[in-house]
């Protein structure tokens, strides 16, 4: 492959397009372990509730881990699943934060603050505190073979964690039977 063929594949490689399914993984910076608060998980979940109720977002299957969000995902219409993922990060951000600082019981507060803070250097001036990593590094899932692949992983991922000893055990996945998320199928 030449120079000019590699610069397009890599500016192609992780971009969404309209009516496309995708793999996505959604990290918190430095991997930091926030998810293992219910509390937490559960605006992350509140959320995504959100997204498929106003902003077209279709899940097919998901994931909470303590670090990250893995999901099977799509938007309707001609909504791009970027712009979507960008207001979901933007606004589940501000609110972790801020339950982070109101918490009476968050033993972690400092430290978890201090970190937000420190991966917030080098971004825009008014940007303080910095919860999610920047990409998203969504992957096409353009066969039957690869979505279910995906989803398998998904919800085997905290199995294989040694989180749950079985995937329908796991409260933050479309796994677990009696999830709010119900999967789009």
């Amino acid at each position: 492959m030449g120079c000019e063929q590699c610069k397009f594949f890599m500016s192609e490689k992780y971009k969404t397009y309209p009516g496309g399914l995708f793999f996505v993984t959604l990290t918190v910076v430095g991997w930091i372990d926030v998810f293992t608060r219910s509390e937490y998980a559960d605006i992350v979940v509140e959320n995504l509730l959100y997204c498929t109720k106003h902003k077209g977002l279709r899940i097919y299957a998901w994931c909470i881990m303590p670090s990250h969000l893995h999901m099977v995902c799509r938007t309707e219409d001609e909504k791009l699943l970027s712009d979507v993922l960008r207001d979901f990060k933007s606004f589940t951000a501000k609110k972790i934060i801020q339950a982070i600082e109101h918490s009476p019981s968050e033993s972690r507060r400092e430290w978890l603050l201090h970190l937000f803070k420190y991966h917030a250097k080098g971004n825009r001036p008014e940007t303080t505190c910095q919860f999610w990593q920047h990409h998203n590094h969504p992957i096409d899932l353009f066969s039957a073979k690869w979505i279910d692949e995906k989803i398998n992983y998904i919800h085997q991922n905290p199995v294989k964690a040694r989180i749950v000893d079985a995937p329908q055990h796991y409260v933050y996945s479309s796994a677990y039977p009696f999830s709010k998320i119900s999967p789009d199928v």
